[in-house]
């Protein structure tokens, strides 16, 4: 735990991912990985299996065919070796249904999301929930 934990700022118009009681600031952790800033993973998500393993998320309708799906979704490892898309579940869901075999992702280690927090309570409690989980 970083007692001086210092929130990440956010912008008027960046993407918030809501899990829960966790907040992250998608459109920085975007920003990151591609200026190079943020070094991550990537994986190949192989779709049918990934469905067999993972629940389709409620999605936006009217959305879906406005997404690309060429742009590599975010998995992010929420406890200990288990990974959730955080950004992306539009692009996995199109991908299923174009039957598409495979979509790229960006990987992030729990740790690597602490930067990313909106507010210093959300980060206390994702340290505390997650040393939880190693005991």
């Amino acid at each position: 735990m970083n007692k001086n934990y210092d929130p990440m700022t956010s912008n008027v118009g960046d993407e918030i991912f809501r899990n829960g009681f966790f907040h992250f600031n998608i459109t920085r952790m975007t920003e990151d990985i591609h200026s190079g800033n943020l070094e991550v993973e990537v994986e190949t998500i192989y779709i049918k299996e990934w469905f067999n393993r993972h629940f389709h998320s409620r999605i936006n309708e009217s959305h879906l065919p406005s997404i690309d799906v060429s742009i590599p979704i975010i998995q992010a490892e929420m406890r200990p070796g288990l990974y959730e898309i955080i950004d992306g579940n539009h692009r996995i869901e199109k991908a299923y249904r174009e039957d598409l075999p495979t979509i790229q992702s960006y990987k992030l280690k729990g740790e690597q999301l602490l930067p990313y927090f909106k507010d210093k309570e959300k980060y206390v409690a994702f340290v505390e929930y997650w040393n939880s989980k190693l005991c």
